[in-house]
This record gives C-alpha cells, sequence and structure tokens, in this order.
C-alpha cells in the first residue's frame, strides 16, 4: 500500500478557463459540493465561478427568476447594490450554498403525487356534488356514489374546459401529468366523457393572497380565484375514449415557480342522450414530480414575476447535501475512481486521484 502525496493542484496545472469547463460538465451536484471541499483554494474557485448555480440554472433553466438570495434573519442585497469585497464574498459564499442544496434538493429520488389541493373549474354542472375536489380521489365510487367532475354541457363540441390545482410546494419538477376520464357506470350504453386532447399549464397566482388566504371550497363555489400568469405550457396530447389512468410524459422535466397547474381540456366526444349536449367529465388527476425539500420556499414579486428563493437551514431533512433517498448511490466520481483502482492504477492517474479526494488519498497497488 502506497500513500499518494498530493503535489500537484489540478486548478493550477489546467488554469482557469480549462477547470471552469472540466468542472461545469459534472451533472451530479453531489459530485460538485465534494470537490468544494476538497482544499481551500477548490473551495474558493468553486464559489468565486459561481459553478454551483451555473450547474443549478443548467438542470433547471426557470430558476433564472432568482433575482437573489435571502437566509432566514439574515437578507442579503444583490452583489450590485454592496460594497466592499468582504461583503461580495459573504454573498457569493451564501449563492453557493443555497444553489448547492437547492440542485441536490430537486434531485430526483423517488417521486409521488405533487397536487395539495383543487382550485377551481371552469364550469361544473352540479356542485358540489360534481365538484373538481373529487379528482383529488383515486376512486370513481365513494359512499355508494360516483366520485366525478362535471363540466356544464355544451352544444358546441369544441368549447375547452380547465381545471386549476394548487401544488404542494411553490417549487415543484414536474415530469408527467396524469388524467383518467370519467365512465358513467349508471347511463345507457356506459359512455365515457373524454376530452380530444389536453394540454398544460404552470405557473403562479396573479393574487397570492387569494390562494393563501381563502378556503378552497370558497374559492371554488364563489368563484374568487383571480387568475394566473402561465410560464410554461407544454404541447397538446391526444386523449383516448378509455376509462383508465392516461399518462402524459412532459417533452422534459418541468420546474414550476409558483405552485399552480391548470389541465387544459380541449373539445369534447361524448353526447348526453338526456339533453344532447356534450360533457367532459374526469375520474382523477394526478401530477407526477417531486416537490422542493421543505427548507425551501419562494417569494414572487409582483408585478415583475421575480421570484426570491427562501432558504431555512435550520430544517433537519436539508443539513446534508446528498441525493434523497439515494445516500447509498456511488457518483459518477466515485464510480470513475473505483474502476481504476480495481484494475490497477497508472502513475498520472495517481496524481488525479490525488488532486480530487484530496491530500492523504491512499491507492492500492495491485
Amino acid at each position: 500500500m502506497s500513500e499518494v502525496k498530493n503535489k500537484l493542484d489540478l486548478l493550477q496545472w489546467l488554469g482557469p478557463d480549462m477547470s471552469i469547463k472540466v468542472l461545469t460538465h459534472l451533472d451530479d451536484p453531489c459530485d460538485l459540493v465534494r470537490v468544494s471541499t476538497l482544499s481551500r483554494s477548490w473551495h474558493q474557485f468553486v464559489i468565486e465561478n459561481g459553478l454551483c448555480k451555473h450547474l443549478c440554472l443548467k438542470m433547471f433553466p426557470e430558476l433564472s427568476g432568482v433575482g437573489h438570495v435571502i437566509e432566514v434573519e439574515n437578507m442579503i442585497e444583490p452583489v450590485s447594490n454592496m460594497l466592499g469585497s468582504s461583503s461580495n464574498w459573504e454573498c457569493l459564499k451564501r449563492n453557493h450554498k443555497v444553489y448547492a442544496f437547492l440542485a441536490c434538493g430537486l434531485t430526483p429520488s423517488i417521486s409521488g403525487n405533487c397536487i395539495s389541493d383543487a382550485i377551481s373549474a371552469s364550469s361544473t354542472d352540479n356542485y358540489p356534488e360534481e365538484s373538481v375536489l373529487n379528482t383529488l380521489d383515486p376512486r370513481d365510487r365513494t359512499d355508494f356514489r360516483a366520485s366525478y367532475w362535471s363540466s356544464k354541457g355544451e352544444s358546441d363540441p369544441s368549447v375547452p374546459e380547465t381545471l386549476v390545482y394548487k401544488l404542494t410546494s411553490k417549487i415543484c419538477l414536474i415530469t408527467e401529468i396524469h388524467v383518467q376520464p370519467f365512465k358513467a357506470y349508471f347511463q345507457p350504453g356506459l359512455p365515457i366523457y373524454s376530452a380530444k386532447a389536453v394540454r398544460f399549464r404552470m405557473g403562479r397566482p396573479k393574487y397570492p393572497t387569494e390562494l393563501e388566504s381563502a378556503e378552497v371550497d370558497d374559492i371554488i363555489a364563489n368563484h374568487m380565484f383571480g387568475g394566473n400568469l402561465w410560464t410554461y405550457t407544454s404541447p397538446e396530447f391526444p386523449m383516448l375514449q378509455e376509462n383508465c389512468l392516461q399518462k402524459f410524459k412532459l417533452p422534459e422535466p418541468v420546474l414550476c415557480i409558483g405552485g399552480v397547474l391548470q389541465v387544459e381540456l380541449l373539445g369534447r366526444v361524448q353526447k348526453q342522450e338526456m339533453d344532447q349536449l356534450f360533457y367532459i367529465c374526469i375520474s382523477h388527476v394526478q401530477v407526477v414530480g417531486w416537490p422542493l425539500l421543505p427548507a425551501y420556499d419562494v417569494k414572487i414579486h409582483h408585478p415583475s414575476g421575480k421570484c426570491t428563493l427562501k432558504y431555512c437551514p435550520q430544517t433537519d431533512c436539508c443539513m446534508s447535501p446528498t441525493r434523497r433517498g439515494d445516500s447509498s448511490s456511488p457518483s459518477r466520481l466515485r464510480n470513475f475512481t473505483t474502476s481504476i483502482m480495481q484494475r490497477g492504477v497508472r502513475r498520472w492517474e495517481q496524481i488525479l486521484i490525488a488532486a480530487l479526494l484530496g491530500p492523504g488519498a491512499v491507492v492500492v497497488d495491485e
């Protein structure tokens, strides 16, 4: 067993430009956090060049709206408003910490349903029996009666409908939306009241105090909700006239900032025999993704739409920047190191491992 002494600083050897190019190709934020802890000079290099922020924005471009960072009980003004190198350094350090935790906090582990509440529907045939709240329940029958949302009837089959939901966090990473049309088992012919197509929008409420202060039932019944500002619109997906949970995968994962999602139901396919009007009925809606760790919150600045990220370091679940639910999974950096150790280490690889893993790294020669 031979001990490899760290005689070469890889960053100095590569130079700043090449070092930035190499480090910005890391795709796991945990690797970048590890790199920043190897030495004082590496720590300073990662922070000064904003590499955690760069990686986070590469993973989630929607976070470009975060104009500055606020740490609880320690407000930090934008860098441009601060005087002195010491103040700038403190701001860069806090940016590094917040974006590092943010990138790790949004790293997918085990996905779940991100819907918290149903906010509103563009129309409801019989409220509250056919309320949009029924779409939160995966069952199509509860307490011996049907559970679904129904639109009002329309003679024009092209009239759309919308369902609006509040997500579990103001920041959620969304990958799929699932929608199940309702099969009217109590009507002749067992008709399925699906839409022709579906589209999804994500964003934030125009008047956030309405969403936070009013009860959901009051919002739906009294049409109090004042509208939303959408920051993402999906392509249209065709919907099948089938009574099953239909899965619509987004082209890429979408970071929803603001915590509001709209399901837009486009076109009607089923007439009701009784009144010869077209209806859309939905049994269940799911939003698959990952909410941000509870240590984070977002404050939206109206009317600019800029948002401020709030980080609460006291929250236990954010104290370790590791992948949620996957702390034992090896990173690409660790896999690379293990593989070259297994087949024998060359001299240049010893130098690289020593630079990556820090002074005192021990390599076994076989």
